[in-house]
């Protein structure tokens, strides 16, 4: 848990005097090991204040990688690791260009910050004051942008896209429960029945039982998973239900729907395998990648690929050899290489990576992947070189 930022805090911290002060704290280390000396010296300055400016510049470091213009943004500690990047609410902000938004859980208004750029009007609502008063700050350079505390399950105005973001945390534990998340997601579309909707929730949830009637977007920044958008009907792409939005902060973004065509050939491993984006599998749109690329699978239920060659921005492995799992022979195969450094990928199979590297004893040099996964009904390992 991070400080507890008070109402009285984000006043001060917006004030010119916080500025001068917080550029002054920004010039001290903050690490684990120069902390307690660091506070000492802030405190003989700044005293009662020490806290939240020291917490303040600590969090804006935190966040220079997510978010954009973090340097002069407030943020307490649960609302900068619960904020989404960036990259990913420029990217949903691009669909809803035009139009105006209502965001019910705006929280510090990172989604705001992106929905302002392009939509005409913007609306901000949460139950949480610091909260609200965090936004305000946060987003005082933007002219149509208006803020209120409001309960997210009270419809409050008629804005053309209502969008949420319910807390993924029931008991102090993450949820991947429906009905856990907070505000409940059962609830949350009872309240905007017939409205144009889009809630962000956690990828780990079975979309399958969900039953939403709409589309469901899973999106990945530079090949980490982030979230899934539920798209109402309304705002879904026609004969669209599923979407991969693959993001990155150096090319353009990646999309498949499962609209895309999916026929790709049954053949033996090519001579690379590739392991498709996280957002690509849970989307479910393995297939529809492969034929994109020219790509087919190692088995049809597992989500690994194999080619001639390797999509331009993936990572690849070059078969070198396959072998039926056995760890004897599979040790001597190592060995025999001068095997060294090895990572060990696993799908399909009940395997601990870090176990069976212990058991192998690889002792060389020569770095090399193993990808364990299951063929039929067969356990079978592809020695790889590393990319």
């Amino acid at each position: 848990m991070g400080y507890a930022f008070s109402r009285d805090d984000i006043a001060y911290l917006g004030s010119a005097a916080a500025t001068a002060a917080l550029t002054e704290v920004g010039a001290f280390a903050l690490t684990p090991a120069s902390l307690l000396a660091d506070l000492d010296k802030v405190r003989r300055t700044h005293g009662d204040r020490t806290a939240a400016l020291v917490e303040t510049v600590r969090l804006r470091r935190r966040a220079t990688a997510k978010l954009a213009g973090a340097g002069e943004w407030l943020f307490t500690d649960d609302a900068l690791q619960q904020a989404t990047p960036s990259a990913v609410a420029r990217h949903r902000a691009a669909r809803l260009a035009g139009r105006t938004v209502h965001d019910v859980t705006c929280s510090i208004g990172a989604e705001l910050a992106e929905l302002a750029r392009v939509c005409p009007a913007v609306i901000g609502s949460d139950l949480d004051a610091v909260r609200l008063d965090i936004a305000a700050h946060n987003l005082s350079g933007s002219r149509n942008v208006l803020l209120a505390k409001a309960d997210a399950l009270r419809p409050c105005s008629t804005a053309e896209v209502v969008i949420a973001d319910p807390a993924r945390r029931a008991d102090g534990r993450r949820t991947h429960d429906p009905a856990k998340l907070q505000p409940p997601l059962p609830d949350l579309l009872s309240a905007y029945a017939g409205r144009d909707l889009a809630v962000k929730c956690a990828p780990g949830l079975d979309f399958d039982r969900l039953g939403w009637a709409g589309e469901i977007e899973v999106a990945s920044l530079d090949g980490a998973v982030r979230e899934a958008c539920l798209w109402s009907p309304g705002l879904a792409e026609s004969g669209v239900t599923r979407r991969a939005s693959v993001l990155s902060s150096t090319r353009g973004p990646e999309v498949l729907t499962d609209a895309d065509p999916d026929e790709i050939p049954e053949q033996e491993p090519g001579k690379f395998i590739v392991d498709p984006d996280g957002a690509i599998v849970r989307a479910g749109l393995v297939r529809h990648y492969a034929a994109k690329h020219g790509l087919w699978q190692l088995d049809p239920r597992i989500a690994y690929l194999t080619g001639d060659f390797v999509p331009e921005g993936v990572r690849g492995f070059r078969i070198l050899d396959r072998m039926e799992f056995r760890e004897k022979p599979l040790r001597a195969e190592l060995h025999r290489r001068e095997c060294g450094p090895l990572e060990i990928l696993t799908r399909g199979v009940d395997l601990d990576p870090d176990a069976l590297r212990a058991r192998l004893k690889p002792r060389g040099r020569q770095p090399h992947t193993l990808v364990v996964t299951r063929i039929g009904s067969a356990a079978t390992v592809f020695l790889c070189a590393t990319p």
